[in-house]
């Protein structure tokens, strides 16, 4: 019996090949037209992540593959790459890169198996130009100084006890003070970035993520001033006739209520 996800991959790649011959809007796309709708479709599965919402992750699922196919199918027409060579050639990374599973390599903890991870990414040839290098530059600032901060860490440039980065974040908030004293913008500026990347650096260590830390506590800001504009229509009242003491209370009155019903106001 034929193996159905074969079955659905084969279907996939046959509408592809219709689309691309018989559709104008598919025929016109380039890798570069695509680019953009490529980077909005993955942060829509991450939202669809975020939110728990299992069918829409199989749909952004979806979505996202078929912008995998998409450029393959045009990688095919330039006689670049088509999907089988994506395909295997992650095929063959997974298995250069996870000896302790397909060689005689032994990794006991998660810890292990991405020190491993790394070092072989560096024996690499695309790799040698440094350990950094494959750190995308166009990623979101605070998941790039995360990635940074991690593969450094991966060539052995860390703290030797997670603790001591707590005086790199209070040597740097110092520093943000003085400049924020003294009013020069440039240097309040690049002051800051050191702090963040430092708080960075210190979740990084504490096993904390930083961009989902970040992202939970937006959307509890959200929710919490989204009660407080409900709070103000019902006093037939707009935000900017509340005093702040009536905000601060309404805003207690969010933080007081469960979590469940914060989330249903989301």
């Amino acid at each position: 019996m034929e193996d159905k996800r074969l079955t659905a991959l084969a279907r996939l790649l046959d509408v592809m090949d219709e689309l691309r011959e018989k559709c104008p809007w598919d025929r016109k796309q380039t890798f570069e037209s695509l680019r953009n709708n490529t980077i909005e479709e993955t942060y829509e599965l991450v939202d669809a992540i975020l939110s728990k919402d299992m069918d829409n992750i199989r749909e952004e699922l979806g979505d996202l593959l078929l912008h995998i196919v998409f450029y393959s199918k045009m990688g095919s027409e330039q006689g670049a790459f088509d999907f089988a060579d994506v395909a295997n050639g992650v095929c063959d990374k997974l298995i250069y890169r996870h000896p302790h599973v397909f060689g005689d390599v032994h990794a006991e903890t998660p810890e292990e198996v991405k020190h491993n991870w790394e070092a072989l990414k560096l024996k690499e040839k695309k790799h040698r130009k440094g350990v950094l290098s494959g750190v995308p530059h166009s990623l979101p600032a605070l998941v790039k100084a995360y990635r940074v901060g991690e593969k450094a860490a991966s060539a052995g440039f860390d703290w030797e006890n997670r603790s001591q980065v707590w005086d790199k974040v209070r040597e740097e908030l110092g520093e943000v003070e003085s400049e924020m004293k003294q009013g020069r913008k440039a240097q309040i500026e690049e002051e800051f970035g050191d702090l963040f990347f430092a708080l960075v650096n210190a979740a990084r260590l504490y096993g904390v993520d930083p961009e989902q830390a970040l992202e939970k506590t937006n959307r509890k800001f959200i929710r919490r001033f989204h009660h407080i504009e409900e709070r103000a229509e019902e006093m037939g009242k707009s935000l900017t006739e509340m005093s702040l003491a009536e905000m601060d209370s309404y805003w207690e009155e969010a933080k007081r209520l469960p979590q469940e019903q914060e989330q249903e106001n989301d």
